[in-house]
Parts: C-alpha cells; sequence; structure tokens
C-alpha cells in the first residue's frame, strides 16, 4: 500500500472550515499512518494553511501551537483594526506563520501544493501554485470583514471557500487519478455558531487557566479594551449575535450549500466528513477533540480507500 508504484497519484483535497480545520491534522495523520500520503494537496482557508504546514515539515510544529490555544491565546493574536476593510489585521498571525516557515516558495514544495481564492472585483476562483507560501495562505483564509483582502499579483483577494470549500477539482485539474476530499461541513449545523457566543463571554477571560503563564494582573486588565471589542463582535449570549458571529454562520452556510452543489457534480473518489458538527468555527481551543475526530473520520473509509486504490490501479 506504500508503494507508489502500486497505486494512483493521490490528491487530497482540505476544505475550509475555520477552527474545524484542526481535524486536517488527525485525517493527514491517519492518511500517512496507513500508506495513503498525498501526491498533491490542494487547500481552501484553513485547510491551505495545514496543507502548507504538513509539505514544508512543520506539521508537528501546527499541531502543537494548535494544542497549547486558550481562548486567551486565540484572541492575542487578533491585531484589531480600525478603519480598515476588516475587523483584524492579520499582521499578527503572519508573523507567526513566517517565524515557522520562513520564506518557502511554493515551487520548492516537495508535492505539487495550490491555495484556492477567490478574486474580490470578479468573483473568479484564483489558485496560486507559486511564490510565496506564506502568502498564498494568508489569501486563502481572508474571510471578508474578518480579514482584509490579501493584494497578490496586482489582485484582490479573498477567501477561496467562498467559491471552492472542498477543492476537489482543483487535485483532479493538477493530476490526481484518487482524489481524497475532506469536508469539514458534514454535519454543519449540528451546533451553529450562534451558539458560542454565551460561551465566549462567560469563559474568554474568566479563570487562571486562561492566562497566559507569566501574566501579571495589570496585563490582563490592560487588555479590557480588546475584551469589549470582542463582546461587539461575538454578542453576550443574551441578545443578538454580534457582527462577527452574523459573518461566520453565514459563512457556515455558505460552506455547506456551495460544497454540496460542487460535490454533486464532481464528488470526490473517497469523501471524508468528519463528525464536528457540535463544534463551533470560532472553538480554536479544541484543537485535541478535533484532531481525534479527523483520524477517526479517515479510519471510517479505509476499506472504502483500499477498494479505490485497486480499481484506480488497473
Amino acid at each position: 500500500m506504500t508503494d507508489p508504484t502500486t497505486r494512483p497519484t493521490i490528491g487530497l483535497a482540505l476544505g475550509g472550515g475555520v477552527a474545524r480545520g484542526w481535524a486536517h491534522i488527525g485525517a493527514l495523520r491517519a492518511l500517512i499512518r496507513a500508506g495513503y500520503a498525498p501526491d498533491i494537496i490542494c487547500g481552501t482557508s484553513i485547510g491551505a494553511v495545514v496543507g502548507g504546514f504538513y509539505l514544508t515539515g512543520h506539521l508537528d510544529t501546527l499541531e502543537d501551537w494548535a494544542r497549547s490555544l486558550t481562548r486567551s491565546r486565540m484572541v492575542s493574536y487578533l491585531d484589531i483594526l480600525v478603519g480598515g476593510s476588516g475587523l483584524f489585521g492579520g499582521k499578527r498571525l503572519e508573523k507567526l506563520m513566517r517565524s515557522y516557515l520562513g520564506d518557502v516558495c511554493i515551487e520548492d514544495l516537495p508535492n505539487k501544493f495550490a491555495a484556492v481564492t477567490t478574486e474580490l472585483a470578479t468573483g473568479h476562483e484564483i489558485w496560486i501554485q507559486n511564490g510565496s507560501l506564506v502568502d498564498a495562505m494568508r489569501a486563502s483564509y481572508a474571510l471578508p470583514g474578518v480579514f482584509p483582502p490579501f493584494s497578490h499579483n496586482d489582485r484582490w483577494l479573498i477567501d477561496g471557500a467562498l467559491v471552492n470549500p472542498v477543492p476537489i477539482s482543483v487535485c483532479r485539474a493538477l493530476g490526481a487519478r484518487l482524489v481524497i476530499g475532506i469536508s469539514l461541513n458534514g454535519d454543519a449545523f449540528g451546533k451553529t455558531t450562534l451558539q458560542t457566543t454565551e460561551e465566549f463571554d462567560n469563559a474568554e477571560f474568566n479563570g487562571e487557566d486562561d492566562i497566559e503563564e507569566g501574566a501579571n494582573i495589570s496585563k490582563w486588565r490592560a487588555m479590557s479594551p480588546q475584551r469589549l471589542m470582542m463582546r461587539q463582535i461575538f454578542g453576550t449570549g443574551q441578545k443578538t449575535p454580534g457582527i462577527g458571529t452574523v459573518m461566520l454562520s453565514s459563512l457556515n452556510i455558505i460552506m455547506d450549500r456551495l460544497g454540496r452543489s460542487r460535490m454533486a457534480g464532481d464528488p470526490a473518489d473517497i469523501l471524508v466528513a468528519p463528525r464536528i458538527g457540535h463544534i463551533s468555527l470560532l472553538e480554536f481551543d479544541r484543537a485535541a477533540d478535533l484532531i481525534q475526530l479527523g483520524e477517526e473520520a479517515v479510519e471510517r473509509v479505509l476499506g472504502q480507500l483500499e477498494e479505490a486504490k485497486s480499481i484506480l490501479s488497473k
């Protein structure tokens, strides 16, 4: 099963899903263990991030960072942008990625890779296959209203989930014979983003476990304006949802409906759908659960994978 000469070229389509994207880490681990390491990776939004870290040999780094996240730590990476085209500037996350990945270019990766984005002016689906890997990932997760559009080759680009939530078609175009699609919206409405607003308000800054080691009280109190902004964005769970909650819930609907439509016309050979609907798009602190659920989802389809490999190898 591990001999590349006896199996078809494998393409892995990693779908968008914000925090649920940590499930991709577990899915990748399970696929590699079973002998299905991908030859081609195409990612949308968080899928592009996980795929990029994997191809640079830094999947362990990403997993360690994801597992270390608490709600307060996640908030610390969000640089509030006043008067811009997004709620957050995204510079802190970009700086973090560059500290791990440096200036690696996509054409220097060991396998074919494409990050799916959307051109703001035309709505065209754009596949970034060369240049800075970090730039490509940054463009792919530029969720409208949350992060500003990313300028790339004289185009303003936004989140690829708006046009291709699970980039199966991209894998086929790049030469994949066996395409494995990982959709993070298979049971998207088991728990919607709307249900997390009260949890965010009550738990975000409460309890010593959420305070980073070495932080002092004065530093913690200095974050209070940021907390007020978070409450404005995500709401308090008592009245109408905040603007951030509305945007992410809307994205959830778009990814679910568009993903179903596109996969009906161009389905993956094997679709992996982790059962993660009870975890919202905002729960970045649930990495351990999501990784495990991603592994379990792959294990459920290993029999189908073996059968598909046998058929497509003939």
